[in-house]
């Protein structure tokens, strides 16, 4: 069956980084079958102490609510995430950091979750 996996590689306070959420509730809402991945500054989307100011979009907290309504998983690149200072509970404890700070249900992955999602029938969609 195809599906669209959503690559996203731009910091949710990017433009593209946005427009990823926008293409994701698009395609969601007609009925298509969407997969995504946070990569590189993409993982930044899964900080749960970022905040953000009234009068812009909390591209996380929205990210969160289309994961909640269309039971969307989200995986971050592990080794990206951590390199930018986002991290769960196991991370933290394996790598000796003072907590955690990533936002559920965003999840901790390794690149080979992103490989899983690719094959013959995937609309690969870099953002």
């Amino acid at each position: 069956m195809a599906h669209t996996l959503l690559l996203i590689t731009k910091s949710p306070h990017d433009r593209q980084g946005k427009e990823a959420l926008t293409t994701a509730t698009t395609l969601l809402d007609s009925g298509e079958r969407v997969s995504v991945f946070f990569y590189s500054d993409g993982a930044y989307t899964a900080n749960r102490l970022a905040w953000q100011s009234a009068d812009v979009p909390d591209v996380a907290r929205l990210w969160v609510a289309l994961a909640e309504r269309y039971h969307l998983d989200l995986p971050v690149c592990v080794s990206t995430a951590l390199a930018r200072g986002i991290s769960d509970a196991d991370n933290a404890s394996r790598h000796g950091l003072d907590s955690e700070n990533i936002l559920p249900p965003f999840r901790l992955v390794g690149l080979s979750e992103l490989a899983l999602h690719i094959d013959d029938d995937t609309q690969l969609v870099q953002f």
